[in-house]
């Protein structure tokens, strides 16, 4: 176990980007020059319109005067699309001098990839919408959907593929299995690293109309996990293997690697007690 201090100060942020690319390449920049904050997470055009849309409506006229003048200039002094601008939260963390040097330096970043600051509430919203979406997962299905997130890991220069081709999969499954309306299909970038980043991706659909809407969404996942592999991305980046993910592992990590984990397993486990069925 390990005990840290309460960080002495903490700031929100975010920055809205013209495009997904240009987010991902900022993301990159970022984790080049090893000066992440605490927290950056990237969401695609879905996800942020996805958020917008749980927004809470605003009590004061002149608050929604001040929205309205901020998406004016972005949209149409910024000449930033609404169907293609993407947003990044962040979080800084640290003692004060350190974390206002911090932030200046990763919005130069973002600014030299058309980056624009959009504020410490837009940023503390962001990461609002990660802690409910299994809320609203739950709620979803009063009204006919059916969702979930799956994670991967990935290599810089795959990341912007494994987006788009996923999520086109994910919408082309759907359709093929008899779906009757366009599926939500979206991602983030969650966790940047060296060699790459953590790719969350989400997925729902409305299942009227389905006799069976869990198979369905077992095959569409299934596919998805077949394109991300596809695409040069991990079997997992922290969700784990267990029973849904194991008939990828020996392609994954070869006769060699499934031979060691194996001997591990009857050495330490002879029994098969632990994680019965998981992983192997």
């Amino acid at each position: 176990m390990k005990i840290r201090p309460v960080p002495e100060y903490q700031k929100y942020g975010s920055v809205v980007f013209p495009s997904f690319e240009q987010g991902v390449a900022c993301l990159r920049e970022v984790a080049r020059q090893r000066c992440a904050p605490a927290s950056i997470r990237l969401m695609d055009n879905e996800q942020f319109k996805f958020g917008h849309a749980l927004k809470p409506q605003v009590s004061s006229i002149f608050t929604s005067f001040l929205d309205g003048l901020k998406t004016f200039y972005i949209t149409k002094f910024k000449g930033f699309d609404p169907n293609r601008l993407c947003v990044a939260t962040l979080l800084f963390e640290g003692d004060r001098e350190r974390v206002l040097q911090h932030e200046k330096q990763v919005y130069d970043i973002a600014a030299k990839f058309g980056g624009l600051a959009a504020g410490e509430d837009n940023g503390q919203r962001g990461y609002m919408l990660t802690f409910v979406i299994a809320y609203l997962r739950d709620l979803g299905m009063d009204y006919y959907v059916i969702g979930e997130s799956f994670e991967t890991s990935v290599p810089w220069d795959r990341v912007l593929d494994i987006c788009r081709n996923v999520k086109a999969r994910i919408i082309r499954e759907c359709k093929d299995k008899g779906v009757q309306f366009p599926p939500l299909s979206t991602c983030r970038v969650t966790q940047t690293y060296d060699a790459g980043a953590c790719v969350y991706f989400y997925f729902a659909f409305n299942y009227r109309g389905l006799s069976d809407p869990v198979h369905v969404y077992e095959q569409v996942e299934h596919a998805a996990r077949e394109e991300i592999l596809a695409n040069g991305g991990s079997l997992s980046h922290h969700h784990g293997v267990g029973k849904l993910r194991k008939e990828w592992m020996r392609e994954t990590v070869s006769n060699v690697g499934v031979g060691m984990l194996k001997s591990v397993k009857d050495y330490v486990d002879p029994n098969n007690i632990f994680g019965n069925r998981n992983l192997l």
